[in-house]
């Protein structure tokens, strides 16, 4: 019986959704994406869920594209991975920026090609001390995807970003600590139990809020500050009318911990 590539499991306020090709290295095929694709779906629309964590099954997070599921056309033709992209990986990319909740992504072993960038797209990044992160496209002839031209430059700076492209020189957890590419790393024991206490605690959290404080950070990527400061103001006359304002104003004001519900 075929595994299911993706699992989707609710707990303490937060999905859990993990790639589940392990034999494979969770390397990304037609099937993980739309059952990826569809668990997001339904992580985004279930108020239940306050936030996400997604990882990885076995001892890696994701290879890439799994290019056993990749074919070249029999008369000769170049395939169309652009289509492949606009298809496939784009909406997903997007997916996870968009989604009005925050996604933390625990990369529990090698994070490589697309697999690596998807990791980068989430908001909060956990690595194992095992991990490595790998822009293996030059390996191949391909050029970084999967946002991977955008996020690299801003996490790292240009020279790094350059570097790891051109080389697809591994990246380990530490340095990528380091130097900003992600949040934290953990012992490998240590690491799903620590992004599940991050997780629990962001369900308790005004999740709107956290949703609009993502917004506004992605935003200033490509705006002025003058683009800026009137995001802040629309964004900040929307949070301030929601219930968990007026919670977190009274809990302060009353000295007690606030009791967000999310809305």
């Amino acid at each position: 019986m075929e595994t299911e590539p993706v699992t989707y499991e609710v707990t303490d306020g937060y999905a859990v959704i993990t790639l589940n090709r392990p034999d494979k290295l969770n390397a990304f095929n037609e099937a993980m994406h739309g059952a990826l694709i569809q668990a997001l779906e339904r992580a985004e629309q279930d108020a239940a869920v306050r936030a996400l964590l997604l990882t990885g099954s076995g001892r890696g997070f994701c290879a890439g594209q799994d290019l056993s599921d990749r074919s070249f056309p029999t008369d000769g033709e170049a395939p169309d991975l652009g289509a492949t992209l606009e298809r496939l990986y784009n909406p997903l990319v997007r997916r996870l920026r968009a989604l009005p909740k925050p996604v933390l992504c625990a990369v529990n072993g090698v994070a490589a090609g697309a697999g690596a960038n998807v990791a980068l797209a989430c908001d909060i990044v956990l690595a194992a001390r095992s991990a490595r992160f790998i822009q293996a496209f030059c390996k191949i002839g391909l050029v970084p995807d999967s946002g991977g031209t955008y996020s690299l430059p801003r996490l790292v700076g240009e020279a790094r970003a350059k570097a790891l492209a051109l080389l697809g020189t591994p990246v380990s957890a530490e340095q990528a600590e380091a130097w900003g590419m992600i949040w934290q790393v953990h012992d490998d024991a240590d690491l799903m139990p620590e992004a599940q206490k991050l997780c629990a605690h962001l369900a308790t959290q005004p999740t709107r809020a956290l949703g609009l404080i993502k917004r506004a950070i992605q935003e200033s990527a490509t705006n002025d500050m003058d683009a800026q400061l009137d995001l802040e103001r629309d964004l900040q006359r929307e949070a301030a009318r929601s219930p968990d304002y007026r919670e977190g104003v009274a809990a302060f004001l009353e000295k007690r911990p606030p009791r967000f519900t999310g809305a």
